[in-house]
């Protein structure tokens, strides 16, 4: 019996709100068959004539693209948006991977064996019993429902999700990981990491059916977050109009010093940060010239940059904090306090943000994030112990200004002067 003809239109785009997901568009008397066919591939319904490709592995524009050229020999006529095309064009590699003999090849295999385990979690063919964090990475015990019974001990997450050990008895699974990791152990599922969140998000519609990742708990209110190249040109605009800091950039060319005129402030900034949890900015001050570190701080690429600026603000002009404690403008605020014999923690009412305070900690005493849970922060500012308590509450006051503003005044951020946009960055780009 011969086919039907493959009378259907087929446009890919990529999402306007999950960077870099892909949406599928159809049209036409056999779009049913062309969104069977990208539902093999990977694409999930979110409305009559719409699909969506969101990984947690950051491989939508290799798969969409796969999935374009698949449908194009079946007959259908098929439309692939420019920037799409760009981003399929672009060699990706990730930095600081942890396997790095891994080929490329290698990497997008470890990488579709992390989805799977993804979407089989999501779907609940894989059941997870209990997690736990051994210091560097989340670890898990879950059992495969379906088929042939498989428990397993997964570690890692996202995209470096595997299968650590496999067992055919799932008492002796439990047992052997509740001796692993003890105290350290929580029932059920791990949270959501950030990258799941918005993965749920985009796959999300009224028309698509419920899953697992959608029947939990909503996520809190996501905080502000730094854009791609905001701290590029805040850097250029800070220092290119203060006389007082001398400002160059390293041979390697990856990394930029600013040294204020008192030359005891030293401010380091990292062009190849791309994550928002990368550290982005390195600042330190020194006890004289030549003398030893008094403190430090590091920052991520998403911090907003209004926090950065009140930083930089201090260390150039310091103003005697009038606060007693460096948490006092967030106590005002409203900020709820959370006591635990090792830190204290103060959180934002909308749960965007929080200040930690760790006192017997010596490098992280000191930590301001975006979100609610410090192990998996939208952005961080984290300070060494012997850090001005006058730094501390500035920033405190801009973090709470930011965070929980009154009710008749609009969100804004302090102004920043406008730059022409930034010199295009080379093909090839780190994740």
């Amino acid at each position: 019996m011969p086919y039907a003809p493959a009378d259907a239109h087929v446009s890919f785009t990529l999402h306007p709100d999950h960077h870099p997901g892909v949406l599928a568009t159809t049209s036409g008397p056999t779009s049913d068959a062309a969104r069977s066919h990208l539902h093999d591939l990977g694409f999930r319904s979110t409305g009559p004539d719409t699909m969506v490709l969101a990984r947690i592995d950051r491989e939508e524009p290799y798969y969409a693209d796969r999935a374009a050229n698949e449908l194009a020999r079946y007959g259908f006529t098929v439309d692939v948006a420019p920037a799409l095309q760009e981003e399929i064009d672009t060699e990706w590699t990730w930095a600081d991977y942890p396997m790095p003999w891994c080929t490329p090849e290698e990497v997008r295999q470890v990488s579709a064996d992390a989805q799977r385990i993804h979407d089989d979690i999501a779907t609940g063919r894989l059941n997870i019993h209990m997690y736990a964090n051994d210091g560097h990475n989340t670890v898990a015990v879950g059992t495969y429902a379906s088929g042939v019974r498989i428990h397993v001990h997964l570690h890692g997450e996202n995209h470096l999700r595997q299968v650590a050990m496999t067992y055919e008895d799932e008492t002796k699974a439990v047992a052997e990981f509740q001796r692993l990791y003890t105290v350290a152990v929580h029932p059920g599922p791990a949270p959501l990491t950030d990258l799941e969140q918005s993965v749920r998000r985009a796959l999300r519609s009224e028309t698509a059916p419920p899953t697992r990742l959608q029947l939990t708990e909503a996520p809190p209110a996501a905080p502000t977050v730094a854009g791609p190249g905001e701290h590029e040109q805040f850097l250029n605009t800070l220092f290119e109009s203060r006389q007082q800091w001398a400002k160059h950039r390293t041979w390697s060319d990856e990394t930029t010093i600013a040294v204020h005129e008192c030359l005891t402030v030293r401010v380091e900034f990292d062009h190849e940060a791309r994550h928002r949890t990368d550290v982005a900015w390195t600042i330190a001050e020194y006890d004289g010239p030549v003398g030893e570190r008094l403190w430090r701080a590091t920052i991520t690429a998403g911090t907003p940059v209004p926090l950065v600026h009140a930083i930089i603000e201090h260390l150039d002009t310091p103003i005697p904090a009038d606060a007693s404690e460096p948490h006092t403008p967030l106590k005002e605020a409203g900020w709820a306090a959370a006591s635990h014999p090792a830190r204290t923690t103060w959180q934002a009412p909308d749960r965007s943000a929080a200040f930690e305070h760790l006192p017997h900690a010596t490098d992280d005493r000191w930590t301001v994030f975006g979100g609610d849970d410090t192990n998996r922060p939208a952005w961080s500012i984290r300070f060494s112990a012997g850090v001005p308590q006058d730094l501390l509450v500035q920033l405190t006051a801009a973090v709470a200004e930011a965070a929980s503003p009154p009710p008749s005044v609009s969100r804004q951020s302090p102004p920043v002067p406008l730059l022409p946009a930034p010199p295009a960055q080379p093909r090839a780009r780190h994740r």
